[in-house]
């Protein structure tokens, strides 16, 4: 029985949801969130996992909740610490699952951009804009943004997130929190982005998620990793073209190989794709915390 399956079982009567990546309990003031070795790309979920993919996000992020010391809503990742059943199969558990408090999550993605790449790029060759804010002319596929901007987006259950202005934003959550989101949601892409640059990563841009507990905000969900930022190695960095990365693009990469329409299931990733990929997302982990990955 997978591990899916037992857990299900094991906690009976408490709601589930299923994401792309993550397997979300629901235990009253708590969440129990098991993050998967499941991976997307062009919204959808791959037939193929990615070993130890969730281990990294999970410990990552516990990792930067703690550099960062911003309010968040991590109670735990020690699965011992977490009352389960003791039907759980905890070895299956560990270092992928994590125990948070319950927050009114903001219906908002907070996406911070300090490079112009991907779809922004996109918008700029055609707009000279990105998310409709105006930059400088002349700038290059992957160059560096004078100061970090902020393009949030509206959370959708499924396809694309879709981007909207700061007014929108502010029409949505209010005027103070949507200026409280975009000062803190700058401030620690700063923070973050100095620390990696300093251990050989680019963080090229990145998505923060927010909850209100008694009326403040704290940072939840996962927080600068390979799936919500595009991580770049600084030493192959040059603008004026895509950057290799840590992230999935790798998959994505390959998969545009391929005859795949993306209207259709996707098809199952060869071995050396998944092998490197993994690779990518381990090494990210080491070079940012210092420490040897371990499962």
């Amino acid at each position: 029985m997978s591990q899916s399956v037992v857990l299900q079982t094991a906690l009976a009567g408490f709601p589930v949801r299923r994401g792309k990546v993550r397997d979300v309990y629901d235990l009253g003031d708590r969440l129990l969130l098991v993050s998967t070795d499941r991976i997307s790309a062009f919204d959808w979920v791959l037939p193929s996992g990615i070993p130890d993919k969730g281990r990294v996000l999970t410990q990552l992020s516990a990792f930067w909740f703690t550099l960062l010391e911003e309010p968040n809503h991590l109670i735990t990742t020690e699965v011992e610490a977490m009352g389960l059943p003791p039907e759980v199969d905890r070895a299956e558990l560990a270092g992928r699952t994590s125990l948070v408090r319950k927050t009114e999550v903001v219906p908002i993605e907070c996406v911070v951009r300090g490079y112009l790449a991907g779809s922004g790029w996109k918008e700029y060759r055609e707009r000279g804009t990105v998310c409709g804010i105006t930059l400088p002319p002349g700038l290059v596929e992957s160059s560096a943004l004078a100061k970090p901007i902020f393009t949030p987006a509206t959370k959708a259950q499924t396809g694309h997130d879709e981007n909207v202005s700061f007014e929108r934003t502010a029409e949505i959550v209010g005027q103070q929190t949507a200026e409280e989101l975009r000062q803190r949601s700058i401030a620690l892409f700063k923070r973050g982005a100095a620390y990696a640059l300093e251990r050989g990563i680019v963080i090229a841009d990145t998505k923060f998620e927010w909850g209100q507990v008694d009326g403040k905000l704290i940072l939840i969900d996962e927080v600068l990793t390979p799936d919500s930022s595009r991580f770049w190695p600084a030493d192959q960095y040059q603008p004026g073209r895509s950057q290799p990365s840590f992230d999935k693009q790798f998959v994505r990469d390959w998969l545009e190989t391929t005859s795949w329409d993306k209207n259709s299931p996707p098809p199952s990733l060869p071995d050396d794709v998944i092998v490197n990929t993994r690779r990518k997302y381990v090494e990210a982990y080491e070079r940012l915390t210092g420490r040897a990955f371990s499962v």
